[in-house]
């Protein structure tokens, strides 16, 4: 794995008043977005570490066959992270069956190609609504319990899209770079209330959405999926496609970290 990179943790500007409060062994972690390959890893790296992981999305199936593949106790909402009232039920059902959740990681995502031209909208709203809008209702429907305990994690997972651009994927980088602006705009908020926001910005990752994407570019170019993976992982600094667990790994060393506060890590 490449050298994670701290690109932006200033403890002055989030608040030396950040308080260091540590999330209770068997607390709740919510993880919209479960039912992926990152989610699944969070999940497994969650329950190593003594918290219960409830995975959240809007497939059913998927999540059943998620729980059966993380193992150990792991619960699953159905719900449409982009809907709030969905959320909000969700969360209420959770809260009642096995509690409220202090730790939250949006892994929901989607990230698909397209040119500038023509202008897709579609893909734009659909895009933005679940990297942007989801990670924001996720958000700010955990907080009010986290604010009441006076403690909580948030974990965001962004991409290195949210510090540079890339090619033909207008609408993903401006939904990433939404993510990020959000994390910084929470840190601002929540510290003093003991919630620690970080950000975890992975490059290309080996994951199925890597795989969808491959097949896209293999469809469009005619090249290889050899070559078309080569391609991606070149982009990333350690010339390779990063591991899911290599991105739960570090959500929970910040976990493990007080002063972790308004980390922003890229791993690539």
């Amino acid at each position: 794995m490449g050298v994670p990179r701290v690109c932006r943790k200033e403890r002055l500007r989030y608040g030396a008043w950040m308080s260091e409060t540590e999330i209770p062994a068997e607390s709740v972690a919510l993880i919209p977005g479960g039912s992926g390959g990152v989610g699944q890893a969070v999940a497994r790296a969650l329950q190593g570490v003594g918290l219960r992981p409830v995975l959240v999305g809007r497939s059913r199936e998927r999540l059943e066959a998620a729980v059966e593949a993380v193992g150990g106790d792991v619960h699953f909402e159905v719900a449409d992270v982009t809907n709030r009232d969905a959320m909000d039920r969700a969360l209420a059902i959770v809260s009642d069956a096995v509690g409220p959740p202090l730790v939250l990681v949006n892994a929901a995502g989607i990230a698909e190609s397209s040119p500038l031209l023509p202008p897709d909208d579609a893909l734009w709203d659909k895009t933005m609504a679940i990297n942007a809008k989801g990670a924001w209702i996720a958000a700010t429907a955990c907080l009010p319990a986290m604010r009441k305990a006076g403690r909580g994690f948030i974990a965001q997972i962004a991409s290195t899209a949210a510090l540079e651009g890339y090619r033909y994927t207008a609408a993903y980088v401006a939904s990433k770079h939404a993510m990020l602006g959000l994390s910084r705009a929470l840190a601002t908020e929540v510290g003093e209330k003991g919630v620690r926001v970080v950000t975890v910005c992975p490059g290309f990752l080996d994951t199925p959405m890597t795989d969808r994407t491959v097949a896209n570019m293999t469809a469009k170019t005619g090249m290889s999926e050899a070559d078309a993976r080569s391609a991606l992982a070149a982009m990333n600094a350690s010339g390779r496609l990063i591991r899911p667990d290599e991105v739960a790994a570090a959500i929970v060393e910040l976990l493990k970290q007080p002063d972790s506060h308004g980390a922003e890590l890229r791993l690539d």
